[in-house]
């Protein structure tokens, strides 16, 4: 019997040394590894279609024979074609390359399923469809049973892995596992949401006995995950409300007063209501750790400075951090224009800075001459050394990892905590990154602000386009035409920039057209800005240097090429840039990809302009994993739950957390003992400045 869940996989039956590299390859070590080791998806009889019945376009799961196996040399490559047949039809699998080692995993006789779009050339085919084996004489798909069906890599399919082995694996270890091995998951929160055992739930997501017990066993484990996720933001509020308010401040100030009565307009209730919060948590007994969001364009950088201003008047100092120098030169030029005129200094720090200029401003920051300090990560470096920091605003809050975040709080002792983000974030996903964080949305737009009209088109629509583009700077306004910059061909994409820019330079001889992207040097971007914002540009060709912080009210068309590479929550950052003046504006997005899935997945941007629906869908399309690349926040891959869908489950375990860590802070309590050893042993790592252990 397996009663320790750290033995090694080489000690489990059906494991050999390649076999456990391949295994090691996809990060599963031990026993406990493997037993997480989960199906992608299961089929049962539900959901798999005869060949006789299929339609052409749907997307579809077959279970057939292997009939014959064909690899056809052309001039150009190999086409490898294998039939597959069912009682009712054949149908023809088709792979244009990884040719080779698809072809020898197949033998005549096996029997498979696939999962694929159905199309039809000479019969019904389907293309690099997904594949996996059945043991027909042992499995009982032919009789309602729910099979599972595994990630496979290519690795572990060149070791013989399959899910057809996976089963076998798993119902070899299952049967020796131990029946009293111990759950993570206390008792009395188990008994309360009615989840099953870890031991009946491990196997019920192996080897589901129906479609039910597989939803209960899934479900034991969302929560299961969400409680430890949980439990990380439970500890670390609990430790910034035992941490007193060393940057308290008594009184917001004579230079909040005179800042809100030099601005040339009213701020929205919204923006009230946010300033409110956050002076209520600055001379709290708690140091504040709050989150603000709002769209682009809602004005929450005249909350930060506002926030500042009550900071200043009390005798620290404020550090602003961002993730670009372009929005951090926003920032600085911004804070500059409103405090010259009461007498603070502000300065700005980046990776550009002289020398010279950067031991000035250390100095200066050192003693505390500088209250207000702007900049990038160029702050975390240890020369940069504050006197009195009481708070910390963290602009684009998504984009900086736990560390970084982390070494700027702590230049201070126990500073508040201010961070920002123009990029809507869905409930649950909010509730997992930044659980520990209170929330302030500016849910108004300033007045006057007339919403941006987007418009989808193709390529070929491109000349009445540009000549909106002759009407608008013949009227005195100005335009964006962005591209993208994708890691991957940057050398390609940069040159599609440049082809472009000469191409409209050109076109609109008769203005004044620039270029800006990533490797454009310093001086020469803060030229470029600076001419741009004051009119003597009329035409700026970008790359995505310009998604956030660049505000100039006098733009109202953007152009966005490429549009279906971009995601819908960057471009909506995009379109924020223009429509920040009193006049209408366009978003304009040019699609060259003409799939039905670009084209439906832009349609959306022409529908909406509300950042939290469009985030939402972003969410849906790209996986969460992806949408802020969740990993830069510390938080270990999860397996079971969906961000998504999952809200539901999330506010009970986020109950249940905050009132385990509420009344046994330190999880010593003995009905506490497994919990506590699973939670130090998977999740320690990510408690960043919380104390546990």
């Amino acid at each position: 019997m397996f009663d320790d869940l750290k033995i090694p996989v080489i000690q489990l039956p059906l494991i050999g040394s390649k076999r456990q590299q391949a295994l090691a390859d996809v990060g599963v070590h031990t026993l406990e590894d493997l037993l997480y080791y989960i199906p992608r998806d299961y089929l049962d009889r539900s959901s798999i279609k005869p060949i006789g019945r299929l339609i052409v376009g749907e997307e579809c799961t077959v279970i057939g024979v292997v009939q014959r196996i064909k690899l056809i040399p052309t001039r150009k490559r190999k086409i490898l074609k294998i039939e597959i047949s069912d009682e009712s039809g054949f149908l023809t699998l088709n792979w244009f390359h990884s040719t080779e080692w698809i072809k020898d995993v197949f033998k005549p006789g096996d029997t498979v399923s696939v999962y694929g779009k159905v199309e039809f050339y000479r019969g019904n085919t389907m293309t690099h469809p997904d594949f996996d084996f059945i043991d027909s004489e042992s499995e009982t798909i032919n009789t309602g049973g729910v099979i599972p069906v595994y990630p496979l890599t290519q690795g572990l399919r060149k070791t013989g892995f399959s899910s057809r082995s996976f089963r076998k694996l798993f119902a070899a270890v299952l049967e020796q596992l131990h029946p009293d091995i111990p759950d993570c998951i206390p008792d009395k929160i188990r008994q309360s949401y009615q989840l099953l055992p870890f031991n009946t739930a491990i196997k019920q997501i192996h080897f589901p006995e129906s479609a039910e017990k597989l939803q209960k066993a899934q479900y034991r484990f969302k929560l299961q995950e969400f409680l430890m996720l949980q439990s990380i933001m439970a500890v670390k509020k609990k430790k910034v409300q035992q941490t007193p308010n060393a940057a308290r401040c008594i009184t917001a100030g004579n230079i909040l007063h005179k800042l809100y009565h030099q601005l040339p307009f009213e701020p929205t209730d919204a923006q009230k209501r946010v300033l409110k919060e956050i002076y209520a948590d600055l001379k709290g007994d708690i140091p504040m750790n709050r989150l603000l969001q709002g769209d682009v364009g809602c004005g929450k950088t005249l909350v930060a400075s506002m926030a500042a201003a009550i900071v200043t008047a009390n005798g620290f100092q404020t550090a602003i951090m961002a993730p670009t120098e372009v929005l951090a030169d926003q920032h600085y030029y911004q804070f500059k224009k409103e405090f010259d005129r009461l007498g603070v200094s502000c300065c700005l720090i980046t990776g550009k800075t002289s020398k010279k200029q950067r031991d000035q401003q250390r100095a200066a920051v050192a003693s505390g001459d500088i209250p207000i300090v702007i900049g990038t990560h160029a702050l975390i470096q240890k020369d940069v050394v504050f006197s009195r920091l009481g708070l910390v605003i963290i602009d684009e809050q998504h984009r900086f990892g736990v560390d970084q975040r982390g070494t700027l709080i702590k230049k201070g002792f126990h500073p508040h905590v201010l961070g920002m983000t123009a990029t809507p974030i869905p409930r649950t996903l909010s509730m997992t990154l930044y659980g520990d964080m209170d929330v302030s949305i500016i849910d108004e737009m300033p007045e006057g602000r007339l919403p941006v009209k987007t418009k989808l088109i193709v390529p070929e629509r491109l000349p009445s386009v540009y000549k909106y583009f002759e009407e608008e700077m013949t009227a005195g306004r100005q335009i964006y035409v962005v591209y993208p910059l994708i890691a991957e061909s940057e050398k390609m994409d940069l040159q599609a920039v440049e082809s472009g820019y000469e191409e409209l330079k050109v076109r609109f001889s008769k203005y004044r057209v620039e270029m800006l992207h990533g490797r454009t040097k310093k001086d020469e971007k803060h030229r470029i800005m600076a001419a741009f914002k004051a009119n003597e540009i009329q035409l700026l060709v970008s790359t995505t240097v310009i998604e956030v912080g660049v505000d100039n009210p006098n733009a109202t068309v953007m152009l966005i090429e490429n549009a279906e590479r971009f995601g819908l929550s960057q471009l909506h950052q995009l379109r924020g840039r223009v429509g920040r003046g009193s006049e209408a504006s366009w978003c304009i997005l040019i699609q060259r990809n003409h799939t039905d899935n670009a084209k439906e997945r832009l349609r959306i941007m022409e529908k909406t302009s509300d950042g939290f629906e469009i985030s939402e869908e972003d969410l849906k399309q790209r996986g969460q994993g992806d949408i802020f690349g969740v990993r830069q926040h510390g938080l270990p891959d999860v397996k079971f739950i969906n961000v998504f869908t999952d809200h539901p489950i999330l506010k009970k375990a986020r109950d249940a957390a905050f009132t385990l860590i509420r009344n046994d802070p330190h999880l010593l309590k003995p009905e506490h003992h497994t919990f506590r050893s699973y939670f130090l042993e998977h999740y320690s790592n990510k408690l960043d400045y919380a104390g546990i252990g």
